[in-house]
């Protein structure tokens, strides 16, 4: 069997993991492995690279993907799907490995449907797809916000000042929940419930009056008051996808971080963490489940099944449908963030 590999969207710790995965079981069976180079640029371009053991001996251990990464959208190129089914006859792919979030599998599933043999494997920081409980890469990010808080408590108790933590999360507030819980966030802010800066406010207020003079917040970058939206812009740009790009323009840290210091008196910053997140080596959970996924990937091209992708649900890794990957978007529950609520203003 020749297998092909991709890896689409935004850049998450544990991809080469899973790339590693994908080489070493498909040589294992006496398969071989294709990689195409930048996501489904590669694919409408034919842009390719022959992955053998010795090509991925080791880069479980490096951040980033050793396939690049683009955010192209085939729907956006004239007969871009059947340019990619051209290209992978050319190859003689016999199943396509793709590796990405909603937008990569989404392009996977339509492929799929128009009879490609695909087999998915879901990525992203925000761990917000459906179907499976972790997407490797969310342990990683998730480390990175709570290290950050920790760094930034010493330099926030210092000055007893309140410090705003801009985490990413444009739709789902996973990382911010358990990165501020992780770190001792006072208060955190998520996509999943508009908040009320005033409220926020007291909190605030009534921490440094009882003698906690510092405070840490913790707010997602999709997270939003009402009353503040007419502060927030973003670039005008999107990608390929019609995604807005979060991070350039004002976002939610900078206009709340101004709105508490107005309020209260009190002397408040703010941080974007950034691509800080998504960078850097992937973390011991991350190496594994990359790993499981990858060779879990090869067995289910092996199976013959299509239109499947390959998850963690509890400690097990298995198979899903693509379409139940794309379907829904997976946000907190109620319940969590109830927990969250327990530890605001606690230290």
């Amino acid at each position: 069997m020749h297998i092909g590999i991709l890896t689409g969207g935004g850049d998450a710790p544990g991809l080469n993991a899973v790339i590693r995965g994908v080489v070493v079981r498909a040589v294992a069976g006496g398969h071989t492995v294709t990689g195409f180079l930048r996501g489904w640029k590669g694919a409408l371009e034919n842009n390719t690279v022959s992955l053998t053991r010795d090509s991925v001996r080791g880069i479980h251990t490096c951040g980033g993907t050793i396939l690049f990464s683009s955010r192209t959208n085939p729907r956006k190129t004239e007969n871009g799907f059947q340019r990619i089914i051209d290209n992978l006859k050319a190859n003689k792919i016999d199943c396509l490995v793709a590796v990405g979030g909603e937008d990569t599998l989404g392009v996977a599933k339509i492929l799929s449907e128009m009879g490609v043999m695909v087999v998915g494997v879901p990525k992203t920081i925000d761990n917000d797809l459906s179907s499976t409980d972790y997407t490797f890469g969310f342990d990683t990010a998730v480390n990175r916000v709570m290290e950050a808080l920790d760094e930034l408590r010493t330099t926030t108790m210092s000055h007893e000042r309140i410090m705003v933590v801009e985490i990413m999360g444009r739709h789902a507030g996973w990382m911010a929940v358990h990165g501020g819980l992780a770190g001792g966030a006072h208060i955190i802010l998520t996509p999943e419930r508009e908040f009320d800066t005033d409220k926020v406010c007291d909190i605030l207020k009534k921490r440094f009056q009882a003698g906690r003079r510092y405070a840490i917040v913790a707010v997602a970058e999709g997270a939003m008051d009402p009353q503040l939206a007419r502060h927030v812009y973003h670039s005008s740009e999107t990608d390929s996808f019609g995604h807005v790009q979060l991070g350039t323009g004002i976002g939610i840290g900078e206009v709340l971080k101004n709105e508490i210091e107005d309020r209260t008196g009190i002397e408040t910053r703010h941080v974007v963490l950034g691509h800080l997140q998504r960078g850097g080596a992937p973390s011991a959970f991350d190496r594994v489940l990359g790993s499981r996924l990858g060779v879990k990937a090869v067995e289910v091209a092996e199976s013959g099944e299509t239109g499947r992708i390959v998850v963690l649900r509890g400690a097990s890794i298995e198979t899903a449908s693509l379409a139940e990957a794309v379907g829904t978007l997976k946000t907190v529950p109620d319940d969590l963030y109830q927990l969250a609520e327990l530890f605001f203003d606690r230290d």
